[in-house]
């Protein structure tokens, strides 16, 4: 078998109410599905965390790498392809490309075999653990959201990047939250874009965030810093009652290994359509066992970027859970 043509497809008037920050416009692209053309009729299909443009320019330079590989090969093809573009700056639009041509052959792979994809990656969970995500409103609102999603069978959540001014504010709303129904778990997340920027998010501020969370049994404090400030995290999660999460713009597992070994997070959670698809994916989880640290992916995209986030589990029987 042989690939023949790889072509993108950017969605766009499709982001979900506040997913994303103000300046993001509804006729903005910045999730692209990628899909793998082979020369027995079957095709794969990939998600990618970029811009349509830009996955075409990632699609033009990789052409002669991947026209006739072998897409039953995605570890070593997408290897490859890291390989011959590292020059041209690791990560950013040529990994993210990279991610959804990677999701697409393991795709092509799982239906020539006719075996799920996880069962290819070693073992499967069959259960996710029910993870919603919610944006932050006024408290009365999120606990009447609250019980309607519990109500479809949700039994964790996750709230930020909102009307998050102020500790008082936050504490107001987690309190709420708490008390409005029955969750199992509570990740919350630090902020994203414009609001991120407007948060005094320096260590201080993520540290007395972080004790007030413990009030509320918060599973996780997601993103409570910028993306890149490694030192400040390696002290943050040594004093935070809660556990610290984060990698998610991170790529290519080299970006992850002064985080692993560093102990800087409690959780990491590598996005599978940024950081190299899902043959990167499970490097970093091995990364992370080897280092002691869980691995609960990154994944806010598309369906198909969701499901293959999911889907294995180390022989030791460690349960990686995903998350959005």
């Amino acid at each position: 078998m042989k690939i023949t043509a790889i072509r993108p497809a950017g969605l766009r008037h499709g982001t979900p109410q506040g997913g994303w920050s103000n300046e993001i416009r509804p006729e903005d692209c910045v999730h692209t599905l990628i899909a793998v053309f082979t020369d027995e009729g079957i095709t794969g299909w990939g998600s990618a965390f970029t811009n349509d443009e830009l996955v075409r320019g990632a699609l033009h330079v990789l052409a002669p790498l991947y026209l006739g590989e072998n897409p039953l090969e995605p570890e070593r093809v997408s290897e490859k392809l890291h390989a011959n573009t590292f020059w041209m700056g690791r990560g950013g639009s040529v990994t993210h490309a990279i991610s959804g041509i990677d999701i697409a052959m393991w795709d092509i792979l799982g239906k020539v075999t006719g075996q799920p994809v996880g069962r290819l990656l070693e073992d499967a969970i069959a259960n996710g653990c029910g993870l919603c995500v919610l944006l932050m409103r006024e408290p009365e609102a999120l606990a009447e959201h609250l019980c309607a999603v519990h109500s479809q069978g949700f039994r964790a959540f996750k709230i930020g990047w909102g009307p998050l001014a102020g500790t008082a504010s936050r504490r107001t709303r987690k309190s709420f939250a708490r008390r409005a129904t029955p969750w199992d778990r509570m990740p919350a997340h630090g902020g994203r874009g414009r609001e991120r920027r407007l948060l005094p998010q320096d260590y201080k501020w993520a540290t007395r965030t972080a004790r007030m969370l413990a009030e509320y049994d918060v599973h996780w404090f997601e993103e409570p810093l910028p993306p890149d400030n490694l030192h400040d995290y390696v002290l943050l999660r040594n004093r935070s009652p809660v556990p610290i999460a984060g990698g998610e713009v991170l790529t290519r597992r080299q970006s992850f290994t002064p985080w692993l070994q560093q102990r800087a997070f409690d959780i990491v959670q590598p996005d599978v359509t940024k950081v190299g698809g899902i043959s990167e994916e499970r490097r970093i989880a091995w990364m992370a066992e080897e280092n002691g640290v869980r691995f609960i992916p990154h994944g806010w995209n598309t369906a198909l970027g969701w499901p293959r986030i999911c889907i294995w589990r180390r022989p030791a029987g460690i349960r990686m859970w995903w998350s959005i």
